[in-house]
């Protein structure tokens, strides 16, 4: 089976921003690369994105729901292709890439409320980030997908509605 014929893996992806503005970013622990990202992951069977959206961001940051308070939603789903050295080398080679689902949360909590050492864990540091840096800050094959998704909060991530 080639790359354009397995399908992509629907996922759920959040951009958190604190009240500086500023956007969480996590270093995956299962990677040597200097790249960052911010919380996804997949949606189960049966599970809405909004729903595996705040799953995930607990699973991943540790933070609570009642930490957060959603902004946006991006209209569209957006994809991105794995390089072909990798398919058949990540998801049990089941997917292409994958196709997802961005919200935008407000965090209301402290620092003191992200604890990535949770029970599978994923990152190994994690930090604020301007939001115009994190283009550069993932991985390559992932570029065009953050351009895509700051594109999509850009009208919400502006100084004036900083809080």
């Amino acid at each position: 089976m080639s790359k354009a014929d397995l399908p992509y893996r629907p996922c759920a992806g959040v951009m958190l921003i604190n009240a500086e503005g500023r956007v969480f970013v996590g270093q995956r622990i299962d990677s040597t690369l200097e790249a960052w990202q911010m919380p996804q992951g997949g949606i189960d069977a049966g599970e809405d994105a909004l729903t595996a959206a705040i799953r995930e961001l607990g699973e991943e940051t540790g933070v609570a729901p009642d930490k957060v308070q959603l902004i946006a939603e991006a209209p569209d789903e957006l994809f991105y292709d794995l390089p072909d050295d990798l398919v058949g080398k990540v998801w049990k080679g089941q997917w292409r890439g994958q196709r997802q689902r961005w919200f935008l949360f407000r965090f209301l909590g402290q620092d003191s409320d992200i604890d990535i050492a949770t029970e599978h864990q994923e990152f190994r540091a994690w930090r604020w980030a301007d939001p115009q840096d994190l283009p550069a800050m993932i991985v390559p094959f992932k570029t065009a997908l953050y351009e895509a998704v700051l594109a999509a909060f850009r009208p919400h991530l502006t100084a004036s509605e900083r809080w």
